[in-house]
């Protein structure tokens, strides 16, 4: 299973808005994970089975409710049972359609 979220703080003390600082620290949390993960600008993805993945998010999650009395949090899930690797798998496929 893929699941990508985003998580960040609603409310930011740095002169700018930024909220990199309590981001990275979610994301972190899932690269110590161990478990096959991808952080873009908008989403970081985490493959696993459920209940691995979802407490690695909640996990996340609670870091940056650490700095923030609230946070913003979405989940995106492709569920696909039996089928591993997917984080490449699939854009491999759409690059091969591509003709890369």
């Amino acid at each position: 299973m893929l699941f990508a979220f985003s998580v960040a703080p609603t409310v930011s003390d740095t002169p700018d808005g930024s909220v990199s600082a309590a981001v990275a620290e979610a994301v972190r949390i899932v690269r110590e994970s161990g478990l096959p993960n991808e952080t873009t600008a908008m989403f970081t993805t985490v493959e696993g089975e459920w209940d691995e993945c979802l407490a690695v998010i909640k996990r996340a999650t609670e870091a940056v409710a650490a700095v923030s009395p609230r946070v913003s949090l979405v989940i995106k899930a492709d569920i696909r049972p039996g089928h591993t690797g997917q984080l490449t798998e699939k854009v491999r496929r759409v690059e091969e359609h591509l003709g890369g």
